[in-house]
């Protein structure tokens, strides 16, 4: 059984949170943890090339495959991890969810668990609405959505980072300064282990 996490990401902070999620769906007995990666925009990849630190996370990702649609028709539950940008999910994750029509209309991802995750520059940078907005189209291709629950420990604070019952958060600061804390490394990996957990139920 495969558990896919499939990830933008461009100064390395969805990364870091992609890297805890799959470390939660390896914990789980009988899953086998994947890592895909969102392809770049040519334009974009211009912007990079002169941007020390995207550069170093380019190069540092290179050996992870980009996702295919076989990728994601294969796998037994999936999650996905991007950016935010203006409070929405990344034009290149948007255009992978747009690439799967052909999976849609075979009704390929349906009866499959998913799970969401995403980084802000701040506090109040989107955090939120990126999940919710990133659950519509996968409402429509049928997959069973789940969340992050208030049992998870770290999900109960009022401190200056991430955690959301739509999915796990981070916060990069407005200058990329912040790393993920290890609290929201904890949601990340209990929303990984919770995805595949539900992905043995539903398909095994």
């Amino acid at each position: 059984m495969k558990v896919l996490t499939v990830y933008y990401t461009m100064h390395g902070h969805t990364l870091r949170m992609a890297e805890a999620v799959l470390e939660g769906v390896g914990s789980v007995d009988g899953v086998s943890p994947v890592l895909r990666r969102v392809a770049e925009f040519d334009a974009v990849n211009k912007i990079i090339d002169n941007d020390e630190v995207a550069r170093r996370i380019r190069e540092e990702q290179k050996e992870t495959p980009v996702c295919s649609l076989d990728d994601l028709s294969e796998a037994d539950g999936i999650l996905f991890g991007t950016p935010t940008r203006y409070g929405n999910m990344t034009a290149q994750m948007k255009q992978l969810f747009d690439s799967t029509a052909s999976l849609w209309q075979k009704g390929a991802l349906e009866g499959k668990p998913a799970g969401v995750f995403t980084s802000t520059a701040t506090t109040h940078g989107g955090q939120e609405t990126t999940l919710i907005s990133m659950m519509i189209p996968l409402l429509h291709l049928g997959m069973i959505l789940s969340g992050v629950p208030y049992s998870v420990p770290e999900m109960l604070h009022t401190e200056a980072r991430g955690g959301t019952p739509y999915g796990a958060t981070t916060m990069s600061g407005p200058d990329g300064a912040l790393q993920p804390t290890q609290e929201d490394l904890a949601i990340a990996r209990s929303l990984g282990r919770r995805v595949a957990e539900l992905a043995l139920k539903l398909r095994g």
